[in-house]
């Protein structure tokens, strides 16, 4: 075993976890489930079969990530948001053949209680506000808030809020590491 697991985590048999990962307390990883290298899963995580997690991701106290979500490299999830992977679930009816794909692309963040609502997309970089409702897909680089969420504003890689109008054109730098952003037809891009 090439990674830490505190005594109360069940990690199942197939489960793949790459080197350097923590798994804390109570943790529950499925035997399906494949996690890159140095994640932290926080007390109380529970980890479906059908689920990727990519290298460095940090999945915060009480988040269960279920079937059909997907999570790419560097993405962080904070305490207690929500994943979902039904969109009109129902105790008495079956609905496990009509689960959703969710992608979480690179580096983004998914604040505290904030809930992601299957089937979309959520862009590289992207920050979403704690308590926010996700039920579209969001654009990289883009700051969204308030139930259901709602884009105000461009997030640098570094985590801070860029000086780019939320339509049209523009460009700025980040004022920690300097790098150039470019608005073009409200696509942001880095350089």
């Amino acid at each position: 075993m090439n990674y830490q697991k505190h005594e109360s985590a069940i990690v199942d048999a197939g489960a793949q976890i790459g080197e350097g990962s923590r798994v804390w307390h109570f943790v529950h990883v499925c035997g399906g489930a494949k996690i890159g290298k140095g994640v932290s899963l926080g007390q109380n995580v529970f980890v479906g079969n059908k689920v990727t997690i990519g290298d460095h991701c940090k999945i915060q106290n009480n988040v269960s990530v279920y079937d059909n979500v997907h999570l790419e490299e560097g993405v962080f999830c904070g305490p207690s948001m929500v994943f979902t992977n039904v969109y009109n679930p129902r105790s008495l009816i079956e609905r496990k053949d009509q689960y959703l794909d969710t992608l979480v692309k690179k580096g983004a963040t998914l604040g505290a209680n904030c809930t992601i609502v299957c089937g979309v997309t959520i862009g590289e970089y992207a920050f979403i506000g704690a308590g926010a409702v996700v039920n579209k897909n969001v654009p990289a680089y883009a700051l969204m808030v308030g139930v259901p969420a709602k884009q105000i504003g461009w997030m640098s890689e570094f985590g801070e809020q860029l000086d780019l109008p939320l339509t049209g054109n523009g460009q700025t730098k980040c004022q920690h590491t300097n790098t150039l952003y470019t608005l073009k037809d409200g696509v942001v891009t880095k350089g």
